[in-house]
């Protein structure tokens, strides 16, 4: 009886452990301290014409909060609009100024992530 009572515990915790791991690699779970109560970034407004665009692959990202993160980090950048999408692993980029790609790179890597490239 005993083992049997032990099984069911094993099954269940395997249950939840499969149903957690489902949601975050959906980027839905409480990954990298989000969750629900994620608040979403604002988009960011340029104050002149848009000069230019670039896409930056990004590698490591998880979640919600990790495009949070890496849109937080791009937006603090003079100039510089970023719009983050989790299922593309990537970042599109409008500027109304030039902006070196070692600038993106590195607000980019001060969020913690890896920057694949940047076209």
């Amino acid at each position: 009886m005993t083992d049997v009572i032990i099984i069911l515990i094993v099954i269940v915790v395997l249950i939840f452990a499969v149903k957690n791991s489902i949601k975050h690699f959906k980027g839905e779970g409480a990954c990298c301290g989000g969750g629900p109560g994620t608040v979403r970034t604002k988009k960011k407004k340029l104050s002149g014409p848009v000069k230019g665009r670039k896409v930056i692959k990004i590698s490591g990202m998880h979640c919600q909060n990790c495009v949070n993160s890496v849109a937080g980090a791009l937006n603090a950048l003079d100039g510089v609009s970023a719009k983050v999408s989790l299922s593309d692993g990537s970042a599109e980029v409008i500027f109304d100024r030039e902006i070196e790609e070692s600038e993106l790179k590195r607000a980019v890597e001060s969020a913690g992530f890896e920057v694949v490239n940047i076209s």
